[in-house]
């Protein structure tokens, strides 16, 4: 199963966002020929104030990028995941991965549960639960035989979902991001090595990059695929691009032998 990431630097310009995510889809697809292809969190529109969030956000189906991705994957035959958009479901509002088959068909929905309302180093403040209501589901997908899993950047800090996701069967793990730079330069590749260690999964991390809405804040990148041994196996150079991997299944089976930690816990989830 080959993976490959879309990173992007999104704008509040939809239509330019969207141009600019399928040019580099198509890039993607006819080079590299993935399996799968990825893009980063909130890939369709990012920046603005709380009425232009929602101003930009979608119903599903009928929305401009879901209907371009949903397009996307049946003509070039592979799934895709379109990162995260901004879904408008009825009064409220969610940050929400879709996910297409190669038939064109949604495959699986994720609203992001972990909501980053955070005090950043450098004094900057976020507060995404001003905007954005909080998701409930646990969500996995098929690429091919392979179970994926589904989480949303601020996700990464809460292990328990990623123990989760591996014990519904996950062999890959995806989360789509735009990690803020003041915090990735210390925690983006620490944690993401960290999630595909401790889940003796692939672990694909795939991120916004450089500046967004005229400089008001600054993302990380660094988009990154780590083999369940904790090894970056593919990455992204700064800068809008992509990269892809090849991952290895009999890896997965032989970590997980060598150290069995999924039959070792002794304090069980919560019910």
């Amino acid at each position: 199963m080959k993976v490959g990431m879309v990173q992007m630097n999104s704008q509040p310009d939809k239509a330019g966002n969207l141009a600019e995510a399928e040019r580099l889809i198509r890039s993607l697809a006819l080079s590299d020929r993935p399996d799968l292809i990825v893009l980063p969190e909130y890939f369709a529109s990012i920046g603005g104030d709380r009425d232009f969030i929602h101003a930009n956000g979608e119903t599903f189906p009928e929305g401009e990028a879901y209907q371009l991705i949903s397009r996307l994957s049946r003509q070039f035959g592979v799934t895709i995941h379109c990162g995260s958009l901004v879904e408008r479901s009825g009064n409220r509002f969610f940050n929400t991965s879709l996910v297409f088959g190669p038939d064109g068909g949604e495959i699986a929905r994720y609203r992001k549960m972990h909501l980053f309302d955070i005090d950043a180093p450098g004094g900057t403040s976020y507060r995404e639960s001003d905007t954005i209501s909080r998701g409930a589901d646990i969500v996995t997908f098929k690429v091919g035989d392979i179970t994926v899993g589904c989480a949303i950047c601020y996700d990464i800090r809460f292990p328990e979902l990623f123990r989760a996701l591996r014990d519904r069967g996950a062999d890959v793990i995806v989360l789509p991001a735009a990690f803020t730079l003041m915090t990735g330069k210390d925690h983006w590749e620490v944690l993401a090595r960290a999630r595909a260690i401790e889940t003796q999964t692939y672990f694909v991390a795939v991120g916004q990059t450089l500046s967004h809405d005229d400089g008001k804040f600054w993302c990380w990148g660094h988009s990154m695929i780590v083999d369940p041994w904790g090894h970056v196996v593919a990455q992204c150079s700064d800068g809008v691009g992509t990269a892809s991997a090849t991952l290895d299944f009999d890896l997965v089976g032989s970590v997980r032998a060598k150290v069995p930690v999924a039959s070792h816990h002794v304090l069980q989830p919560m019910g």
